[in-house]
């Protein structure tokens, strides 16, 4: 290929101070600001609605009222009030304001966003420590010089994973119906009005040792052995020999074999469960789809600021040119996925299932919806396709960013529908918090990235990883 051969590693170090420091820092304010102006919006929009709401019904209520002790002959009236429509019950009724005491508030709209964004980040970080585990398990040498900007990024498990827990336990009154349903005199009682067979049927897993110990020590499990891994890699730093390596491979194949399993219960209770009579045996596979193509395009954007700073010097074309690979690849798996999870509801004839695509392809979400396919597959598909796009700086950014961009709006049709519904909407509640969460996430990852040498110059590898080479 005309390159020299690299022989040796040096050290090389990311420095954490300056506009570096600053920019995470204000992006955090500016979206705590933007995100609490947005909740004051939102709260007053609401509490406008309701009050029209309530006129509203004010006046039917004044008009139907007017209308029963109206003359017959009185044609005006009988216009307003309909003649064949049934007098109004009292059962109807309670039920209609039971209905509406228990739908989305302004409150709900900030606790889907939270939750939206928590999960989201989180999924870099989790992506992040899997390729590292899959890497090592794989003795695969080509992605080694990435090791560090993989091991940064998880550095995130600890901060996102405290944040998601914090939010879910703080949201599950209100975004959870299950959660709400359980605490009422309904549950467990085939006879009472109001029993759910179908959320019977899930108790084993949606219930409250679910949400305050499964989901705690799952994510405590992920951080210990992503705390394992980066100690190993650390210490391997400064002591030569295959002892560290070994540790390593042995505990990432321990980690992969409990997130096969963990992953797909997190997935289940943290996002499908906000719609808790729908159910996809996809759903878990389709997380991890978003999970690791925008981790994938974080690290990308990692590699790509590394590069504009002078850094990661020794990362060459090859390397990147495979991780654009990646990238490309599973652009195609998410929309495997997606396709296969709709076409299982249309081919084995479930109408039931397909009230979650119904609520998806309706009202403001429709656009959304077609909006998500464009940016996450379409678009990067037909970018990435081509060779020499998996080697332009400026093209792999821009194609990472749509990807990020285009899964945002992925898991925001994932949550809103389900929680928010009709009063869902993209304001400066979303935006406040996604640039929050994501200064919270950038002043993690840079800060971690700054705590040791950018390359592991003693993983048996990295010689390998600095000459790769995929041919002409």
């Amino acid at each position: 290929m005309g390159h020299h051969t690299i022989q040796e590693v040096s050290q090389e170090k990311f420095e954490f101070q300056g506009r570096a420091k600053l920019i995470p820092i204000l992006l955090i304010v500016l979206g705590a600001v933007l995100a609490i102006f947005g909740s004051l919006q939102v709260k007053n929009n609401w509490n406008s609605e309701d009050s029209h709401h309530s006129t509203t019904e004010t006046d039917s209520h004044a008009i139907e009222g007017h209308n029963a002790h109206a003359d017959e002959h009185s044609t005006t009236v009988l216009l307003i009030d309909n003649p064949h429509t049934e007098t109004t019950q009292p059962a109807e009724s309670h039920d209609a304001h039971a209905d509406e005491h228990h739908g989305p508030t302004w409150m709900t709209r900030v606790w889907a966003n939270l939750l939206m964004n928590s999960y989201y980040f989180w999924l870099f970080a989790v992506a992040a420590i899997f390729f590292i585990a899959v890497n090592y398990v794989a003795n695969a040498g080509w992605a080694v010089m990435l090791k560090r900007i993989m091991e940064a990024q998880s550095s995130y498990l600890l901060v996102g994973s405290i944040l998601l827990v914090g939010i879910i336990i703080g949201s599950k009154d209100t975004l959870y119906h299950w959660v709400q349903y359980f605490h009422s005199s309904a549950a467990g009682n085939p006879n009472a009005a109001g029993y759910d067979k179908i959320l019977e049927s899930k108790s084993w897993l949606l219930n409250n040792t679910s949400l305050f110990f499964f989901i705690p020590f799952v994510t405590i499990v992920w951080i210990m052995i992503r705390m394992k891994l980066r100690r190993n890699s650390l210490a391997e730093d400064s002591d030569k020999g295959l002892s560290m390596f070994k540790s390593s491979t042995k505990w990432s194949a321990g980690f992969i074999f409990f997130f096969a399993f963990s992953f797909s219960a997190l997935s289940w209770l943290i996002i499908m469960s906000i719609d808790a009579h729908w159910y996809s045996t996809m759903f878990s596979v389709y997380n991890f789809a978003i999970s690791f193509v925008t981790g994938l395009s974080v690290m990308m954007i990692i590699l790509q600021y590394l590069k504009i700073k002078g850094k990661m010097t020794l990362v060459s074309d090859e390397v990147t040119h495979d991780l654009g690979k990646f990238m490309f690849a599973f652009c195609v798996f998410w929309a495997y996925i997606f396709l296969s999870q709709w076409l299982l509801i249309w081919y084995t004839n479930l109408p039931e299932e397909t009230v979650y695509f119904a609520a998806r392809l309706s009202g403001d979400f429709k656009p959304l919806f077609f909006i998500n396919l464009f940016m996450c597959f379409i678009a990067p598909f037909l970018v990435l396709m081509m060779r020499n796009a998996k080697r332009s700086p400026v093209v792999l950014i821009l194609a990472a960013s749509i990807i990020l961009i285009g899964h945002w709006v992925d898991m925001y049709l994932l949550i809103m529908p389900g929680t928010v519904g009709d009063y869902a909407g993209i304001g400066l509640l979303e935006i406040g918090t996604t640039i929050c969460f994501f200064g919270i996430f950038a002043y993690t990852v840079l800060h971690s990235l700054s705590k040791a040498n950018l390359y592991p110059i003693n993983h048996p590898y990295v010689l390998e990883s600095a000459n790769h080479d995929v041919g002409p």
